[in-house]
């Protein structure tokens, strides 16, 4: 992708002209002197299911304000069963950007098996392979994991590799939140070896989401991470990932702290296991060793949480002003709230800045509540890495936030400014485009965006969302 001088034609919902324009007859004209024109950017990863599907949520202003037109949800392991009826839910009530679907694994094993965490009989495995079948014939683009997660977690390699089959068969991708990005369980690296050996033995293209080196333990092992996907590459596997420009991660306090064998069976298990003193124990030291691992309690902020009084808080803070230790308080949140949200501060700008680099890396938000990634992923990766510390070029970021994306989750006819393609455009200030959202405040809108354009309408006028629901439901 290189950057050129043109006019952009647009009629209905398509481009249909990219050159120089001598005489020109148009109902609206926009003057993009001085400005960036650029296809409407693309975000693999987001956690949008429920948003869309809100009344009061359903026009993605936040994303649309970041530049982004088109947004893939189901991610981790929890995409919906039910694909067709969402899809019909967000056309017949009208959505700010268009979206694709990922079917969850996650949902899927927990359907057919509840919170188990036993390999499948062959009847429950026959079972999950129909329900991933039909959700692929309804237009889900892949299935997405999240084998950090229960009960995402509680697969073994190999049933994971028997459902992507059923994927590939139907021309999806693999999408995954890998089994360990730290050193919990099988570690970073063999992660990313797994997550190989399932795009190898499924013949699927893999996708990893949120690529990181999570932690102080596996700090600077992001050149061997990046080592074995070339090798893969060479190989013939289709691998690429997606990164967010934060070294705070998000997820939840359980999934921070609490070992997953403490969830099997759900919550009423997880509850009876905190009532039995030797569990107890040896509950506490695990926690223990997960809170080193996320950094200590000072790293792990409270970003979302049904009491209002612990958010902007860090788990440091919470354990002094209820006098207790910091696993201790954690696990008081976790039996009176259920659980919260958590931003975690344990990655390091050098690991970033290497995966950022990668041809193979895309930008995607994993936008979740509470966290600034939802408000601002796009432009601070413009602001801050683009024209601050250089660290890629505009063409590249553009690229690995549009076209790039569009061809690894095969979405037709979107990513690239060419006639026959649809119109999602954004005209920005590279002067003025930048997040505004902070971990103190992190639903402020993003700025720079002048115009933005989903499916030839404009949803973003002079930097004013218009109220338009242009978006469409993608089917695969």
């Amino acid at each position: 992708m290189r950057a050129r001088r043109v006019d952009v034609g647009v009629r209905g919902d398509r481009i249909v002209y990219v050159g120089n324009i001598k005489r020109m007859q148009a109902r609206r004209v926009i003057d993009a002197r001085g400005l960036i024109v650029a296809p409407g950017f693309i975000d693999p990863h987001t956690h949008t299911l429920e948003d869309l599907s809100d009344p009061n949520r359903k026009s993605n202003v936040n994303y649309l304000m970041q530049g982004v037109t088109t947004v893939i949800t189901g991610n981790d392991g929890g995409g919906p069963i039910e694909i067709e009826r969402t899809l019909r839910r967000w056309e017949e009530g009208g959505i700010g950007t268009n979206a694709a679907l990922l079917v969850g694994h996650g949902t899927v094993r927990r359907q057919v098996m509840g919170m188990s965490d036993s390999a499948p009989t062959e009847d429950q495995l026959a079972r999950m392979k129909e329900l991933i079948g039909r959700a692929m014939d309804e237009g889900a683009f892949g299935m997405s994991t999240g084998l950090y997660y229960a009960p995402g977690s509680y697969a073994r390699t190999e049933e994971v590799i028997e459902l992507a089959k059923v994927v590939a068969a139907k021309g999806g991708i693999y999408d995954t939140h890998m089994r360990d990005e730290d050193s919990y369980s099988i570690g970073l690296l063999g992660s990313i070896r797994e997550t190989l050996r399932i795009g190898r033995e499924a013949s699927i293209p893999v996708h990893i989401s949120h690529i990181k080196a999570l932690g102080r333990e596996v700090w600077g092992q992001s050149g061997a991470v990046i080592k074995l996907i070339h090798r893969a590459r060479v190989e013939g596997i289709e691998v690429t990932a997606d990164q967010y420009p934060y070294t705070a991660s998000g997820t939840s306090l359980i999934a921070a702290l609490v070992p997953r064998w403490a969830e099997a069976g759900g919550r009423d298990q997880l509850l009876a296991r905190l009532a039995d003193e030797p569990t107890r124990v040896r509950l506490l030291a695990e926690m223990e060793r997960n809170l080193q691992r996320r950094g200590g309690p000072a790293s792990l902020l409270i970003t979302s949480s049904r009491d209002p009084s612990l958010r902007g808080k860090t788990l440091a803070i919470i354990a002094a002003e209820r006098h207790a230790k910091p696993v201790e308080a954690a696990l008081e949140i976790i039996r009176e709230l259920g659980d919260v949200g958590v931003a975690s501060f344990n990655m390091n700008e050098r690991d970033i800045e290497n995966f950022m680099k990668q041809s193979w890396v895309v930008t995607g938000s994993d936008g979740s509540t509470g966290h600034p990634r939802k408000y601002g992923t796009f432009p601070r990766k413009l602001r801050e890495y683009v024209f601050r510390r250089r660290v890629i070029s505009l063409p590249f970021a553009i690229r690995v936030s549009s076209a790039l994306t569009a061809e690894i989750f095969r979405l037709p006819q979107r990513g690239r400014i060419a006639p026959g393609y649809f119109a999602d455009l954004i005209v920005f200030d590279p002067q003025k485009v930048a997040d505004r959202a902070t971990y103190e405040q992190p639903e402020l809108l993003a700025v720079g965006m002048r115009y933005v354009i989903v499916n030839g309408q404009l949803a973003v006028e002079d930097g004013r969302y218009t109220g338009a629901l242009a978006g469409r439901a993608l089917r695969r």
